[in-house]
């Protein structure tokens, strides 16, 4: 698979993961997932494995987020920094959008930092780490 190949797939696995979110779909999302993945959400919990992925994930979609819908600020920019011709990092934009805008804040803008592997010529995440966005402290730079 050559390079441009490689960035579409990755590409295409986000569009799945998107997907699957906004479908509601637990399997289908945790299936963009590796069998030993590690998952950190915002809030810090540690998801272990693709199986409690797809369980929280289609808990969450039944309940306090039924209905979200997942946006990627543009899932074309995303620029993977390959660090072996089968593994690399990505850093994606997005926020969830509530269903229930009373109780949607402005401010769930997330960023995530993934690493992502090629596993019998598909690529899948192994890592997900996220956090919200936050401004840079004036004068840190």
């Amino acid at each position: 698979m050559s390079n441009q190949e490689d960035l579409k797939a990755i590409g295409t696995l986000f569009a799945r993961l998107n997907d699957a979110w906004n479908k509601g779909d637990g399997e289908a999302y945790g299936n963009c997932f590796t069998e030993d993945a590690d998952y950190v959400t915002f809030l810090g919990q540690h998801l272990k494995g693709r199986k409690q992925i797809a369980d929280v994930h289609q808990m969450l979609f039944n309940g306090p987020l039924k209905g979200s819908v997942l946006e990627y600020s543009s899932l074309s920019d995303l620029q993977p920094r390959f660090i072996a011709p089968d593994a690399a990092i990505v850093h994606a934009i997005g926020e969830v959008r509530l269903a229930e805008q009373a109780y949607d804040p402005n401010d769930r803008g997330s960023i995530n930092t993934n690493v992502v592997v090629k596993q019998k010529g598909e690529w899948k995440l192994t890592a997900f780490h996220n956090c919200r966005i936050q401004p840079m402290p004036q004068g840190k730079r």
